[in-house]
């Protein structure tokens, strides 16, 4: 087998395993020095980014569609033959826009690591494992195998959080591996009943049968197939919601964030959250299009309280690093908004005529973009906020001001970066949140009603944005800030440049010209929404 053959067929495994191996070299290396477990990680990080990026241009070329039988990079081999379980991986556009969001992130956290001097060989190894199940989850292609995936990703970010986090970070950590667990223990019961009714975990095998299965098993177990089929949702969609979070299973997160590392908080806000949201899209609408119809209503309001009181919230904080956590609660509703109009719709436009058709479409290629969007421009706030506080150690906002004197670098970085979250026209936030509400607001009059609701938060947006950079950059200098210093240059250094300057450049480059990304998710989207399973 040629060398391209064999990275073409095992492209999905690279990716996704590469990290493991790097996790395990540093466990075994006999050196003690931290810069090695640093450049170890940094070089087996971007591997996978190379990877991803190569698999991006391969599927710019051959679009694929992962819920049929022709997904791109796609790799089976039976597993656990006594469940009929298998190592089924495969891509469509949605989960290569995740996995490239996921390879993306990863170094550039790690290069934001760099000052981290506790036990920096275990750090390292975790933030590996992590992009490991991160990346699991958004390839997996069999239902068992994509709970392992899930369920592996809580516990490296469970020890970032936990050892190397703020003053409460075992509370808030804690609070992280309860709440998303809670969730995950509904996951594997739904994921246990279809496996049982269905005699498989493959999802392509899934997706062929489930749409008929009512006809063909009436009963199991004594139990009606619609019962099952309807706790079965319930329990998808409350895992997801965790995940997301859907408000109001959201308080776990502005703790989670607020003790995070800088760069767990990173991954935290610009991959995890986005599992859950990938859930809906990949899981819920899928398999339970009629269920998703009857709750889509329920899940549009909770997307725009999402939305409004996420940045009502924000606006109401003064420790930095919980304005941006409650940021993403509020961006994330946007998602959230985009979803429910799919659901309503229905795959393939079951449930509306053709300009509906069209809308969710609008709306979906929305929401992901927004997945994506949100990704890069919370993981930049994020590391905004621990250069600051590495220097000031403190984030609250009232003993900051005048820092654009001293750090004009910085300021302009924050600045740029504020702007693409607030939704600045020819930012990248702007255009995801302008097509979720350009295709959410024809639908219904329902959804009609929530879309004006839901510039209330737009409106927020501003106002928590605005209050942020007023009290960091502008006013006198606080000369109790610089003290707190002792000395040190307030300015950002060359090796932040270079953690956060790729994100700018695609917060500008999606703003004026979305086509590269958004074209890579329509080919899929239009395949669900447009022509149907």
């Amino acid at each position: 087998m040629a060398f391209g053959e064999f990275i073409n067929e095992y492209m999905l495994t690279l990716i996704t395993f590469v990290p493991v191996l790097g996790a395990l070299i540093l466990m075994i290396l006999p050196t003690r020095r931290n810069d090695v477990f640093r450049w170890v990680a940094l070089i087996f990080s971007l591997i996978p980014l190379a990877l991803s990026v190569a698999a991006w241009i391969m599927f710019q070329q051959n679009p694929c569609n992962a819920l049929t039988l022709s997904a791109c990079f796609e790799q089976k081999v039976m597993w656990f033959p006594l469940l009929n379980a298998s190592y089924h991986v495969g891509v469509d556009g949605i989960s290569l826009t995740m996995v490239l969001l996921t390879a993306l992130l990863t170094p550039l956290a790690i290069i934001m690591s760099w000052n981290i001097e506790d036990r920096v060989r275990v750090y390292m190894a975790l933030f590996l494992l992590l992009e490991m199940g991160m990346m699991g989850v958004f390839v997996a292609l069999d239902l068992l195998l994509f709970f392992v995936f899930w369920e592996f990703g809580l516990v490296p970010m469970y020890f970032l959080i936990n050892i190397w986090g703020s003053a409460n970070r075992r509370y808030a950590s804690f609070k992280f591996f309860i709440y998303t667990m809670a969730g995950s223990l509904g996951l594997l019961l739904s994921i246990q009943l279809i496996g049982l009714v269905t005699g498989t975990f493959d999802l392509t095998e899934i997706m062929a049968v489930w749409p008929q299965i009512e006809q063909s098993v009436p009963v199991f177990a004594g139990v009606s197939m619609s019962v099952i089929k309807s706790v079965a949702f319930w329990l998808f969609t409350l895992a997801f919601a965790i995940k997301v979070p859907v408000w109001p299973f959201h308080t776990w997160l502005p703790d989670a964030h607020t003790e995070a590392p800088t760069a767990g908080s990173m991954l935290l806000a610009g991959v995890l959250l986005k599992l859950g949201a990938y859930g809906f899209l990949r899981l819920v609408l899928p398999l339970f299009p009629y269920e998703a119809r009857y709750f889509s209503p329920v899940l549009g309001i909770l997307a725009v309280a999402a939305i409004v009181l996420g940045a009502y919230s924000s606006f109401g904080q003064t420790d930095f690093k919980r304005l941006v956590a409650y940021s993403s609660v509020n961006h994330m509703g946007w998602v959230v908004l985009g979803i429910a109009v799919a659901a309503f719709v229905g795959i393939g436009g079951a449930y509306s005529g053709e300009q509906n058709q069209l809308n969710a479409i609008i709306a979906v290629n929305g929401a992901v973009l927004q997945m994506f969007n949100h990704g890069i421009s919370a993981a930049a706030m994020f590391a905004i906020v621990g250069m600051l506080y590495d220097r000031l150690h403190t984030r609250d906002l009232r003993e900051m001001g005048g820092l654009w004197v001293v750090a004009p670098v910085y300021g302009g970085i924050m600045i740029f970066s504020s702007m693409a979250s607030l939704g600045l026209p020819g930012l990248n936030g702007f255009v995801s949140e302008v097509m979720v509400a350009r295709g959410v607001f024809p639908v219904d009059p329902l959804f009609t009603v929530l879309t004006a609701i839901s510039m209330l938060g737009l409106l927020f947006t501003g106002a928590y944005i605005l209050k942020a950079i007023r009290h960091v950059l502008h006013g006198p200098l606080n000369g109790e800030a610089v003290a707190r210093a002792h000395g040190a240059s307030l300015e950002i250094s060359l090796r932040e440049v270079i953690a956060i300057a790729p994100l700018l450049v695609l917060m500008l480059v999606i703003g004026v010209f979305p086509t590269w990304i958004v074209g890579v998710i329509n080919a899929t989207v239009t395949q669900l929404w447009g022509l149907g399973l």
